[in-house]
């Protein structure tokens, strides 16, 4: 009995590998070479803040890859910190990160999912920019500059 066990255990551990062979490197994926996040921001600002040390940044960093990635932090020579917020049921809470699915969008805006300057160093003022780096969980990190808007300011996207 011993015999028939060995022949069979090498043919399944020959068909084990060879399955394996298949998958790894061979282009046929279907992602057509973007298996990766391709990331890209636009529709920055930050309305300028009117009191105390705080302020909110919104943006939309857009996903034209094939897999997603997740903004996990956020960089300003303005702040002693930047934090990633969500709101839910219109409670705002810091999170430690915000999913970018593949082939969409992650949109922070008024009353929504938003960044948090704090411990402002100074005031930013309305016409000046405010430089943001971006720290993703698999992409590189990104540098967006952020136009400070009127603290009433409304965008027509909707932001």
């Amino acid at each position: 009995m011993r015999r028939r066990l060995g022949p069979a255990a090498l043919a399944i551990a020959g068909a084990l590998a060879l399955a394996g062979c298949g998958g790894s490197g061979s282009g046929d994926s279907g992602d057509n070479g973007s298996g990766k996040a391709e990331l890209s921001a636009g529709s920055a600002y930050m309305p300028q803040p009117v009191s105390g040390d705080m302020a909110a940044g919104f943006l939309t960093v857009t996903n034209k890859g094939g897999a997603p990635d997740e903004l996990t932090s956020v960089t300003s020579d303005i702040a002693g910190q930047v934090t990633v917020h969500e709101t839910v049921d219109g409670a705002m809470q810091e999170v430690k990160s915000l999913k970018i699915p593949a082939g969409g969008r992650l949109e922070l805006k008024s009353g929504g999912d938003h960044l948090m300057f704090e411990q402002l160093k100074s005031k930013p003022k309305e016409g000046q920019t405010v430089s943001v780096e971006l720290h993703f969980a698999h992409s590189g990190p990104m540098t967006v500059e952020m136009p400070v808007k009127p603290a009433t300011y409304t965008p027509k996207t909707g932001h």
